[in-house]
């Protein structure tokens, strides 16, 4: 198993580029946006609509729906599969299946957190999410009009066959799997009521030898999670929407995510090249903190909170759809 090196190591966390109603002054419309435009070049001030902003998120939007996040101050050291070592021994791949068998039910029962909902109900572009847990995409399903999200590191909900490329549910595959290991919780000696998983749905365990893992029914070929592993590429359909998406924008937000991987680093960079402002939100340090205009340290969710009720102030929020007051934010 490959230790991934933390580009984050020895940064620190900034303090505040302004106060968070500031910064959501500028997201609202309300105040003109500034933008460095990159290193010594001449700022650029405009006024961004505040539907004309495209957001990027990461972990730390789904820490509050139970999920952990591989870099915040809380977060334990982990060891990502990479793809290399995925695809280097089916005793690998044994590994890989049994750790998520185990986690995925405790994948599925997570639902969206109130950060979730407020994003889904701002008027933004687009979302572009590292996030590969699908709780966008199901707080946009009770929203009228919801921006377009792309999981830009793919979805734990879909498998795909490396060999013919099928795709299949995901819970088809959790099926199958427990199937051919019926006996694996006891000799394991698991406690799958609650176990603790990492935000790509695998957890911890020691002893996956005897895991038998199911291959592609039609071709035979390995059966590997839909998601874009450590060492991996974004496929280039997906950049290309998320691209999109941006080059749209008259901004871009960035929330949960430290910007450690390059997959989401390359936006901010870009968006610094075309003189677009640049808001980080997250609460410890980034590899884009010094390429942001606007920098907040506070939590995602109550910096959301109060962006949504800026923006219904101004009547720019999306309706939620039917009267569950459970999904009101």
């Amino acid at each position: 198993m490959a230790v991934i090196v933390d580009p984050l190591r020895g940064r620190t966390r900034p303090g505040p580029s302004h106060s968070d109603a500031e910064i959501i002054d500028v997201l609202t419309g309300l105040a003109p946006a500034r933008s460095t435009a990159g290193p010594g070049a001449k700022p650029k001030v405009s006024n961004v609509p505040v539907t004309d902003w495209a957001v990027l998120t990461g972990a730390g939007m789904s820490t509050d729906s139970g999920i952990p996040d591989y870099r915040g101050p809380d977060a334990e050291p982990r060891k990502p599969m990479t793809i290399q070592t995925f695809l280097s021994h089916p005793a690998q791949r044994a590994r890989y299946w049994a750790r998520s068998w185990v986690g995925w039910p405790r994948m599925l029962r997570s639902r969206p957190n109130p950060g979730h909902l407020a994003l889904a109900r701002l008027p933004v572009i687009g979302i572009i999410t590292q996030n590969v847990d699908g709780l966008h995409q199901a707080a946009a399903e009770v929203v009228d009009g919801a921006a377009p999200v792309v999981d830009l590191h793919g979805s734990l909900d879909r498998v795909i066959c490396l060999g013919c490329g099928r795709l299949y549910d995901r819970n088809w595959v959790q099926d199958r799997l427990t199937e051919e290991n019926p006996d694996f919780v006891e000799t394991a000696g698991l406690d799958t009521i609650d176990p603790e998983t990492a935000p790509d749905g695998d957890v911890e365990l020691e002893e996956t030898a005897h895991f038998r893992v199911v291959d592609c029914p039609r071709c035979g070929g390995i059966l590997k999670p839909d998601v874009v592993y450590f060492g991996d590429s974004v496929p280039a359909a997906r950049v290309e929407e998320a691209n999109r998406i941006c080059e749209t924008a008259g901004g871009l937000v960035v929330l949960g995510s430290s910007l450690a991987v390059l997959s989401g680093l390359r936006f901010v960079r870009s968006a610094v090249r075309a003189g677009r402002p640049v808001v980080i939100v997250t609460d410890g340090p980034t590899r884009g903190d010094e390429l942001a205009d606007y920098r907040s340290i506070s939590r995602v969710a109550d910096f959301l909170d109060d962006w949504t009720q800026r923006a219904a102030a101004i009547g720019a929020l999306r309706r939620i759809q039917g009267d569950d007051e459970m999904l009101r934010v």
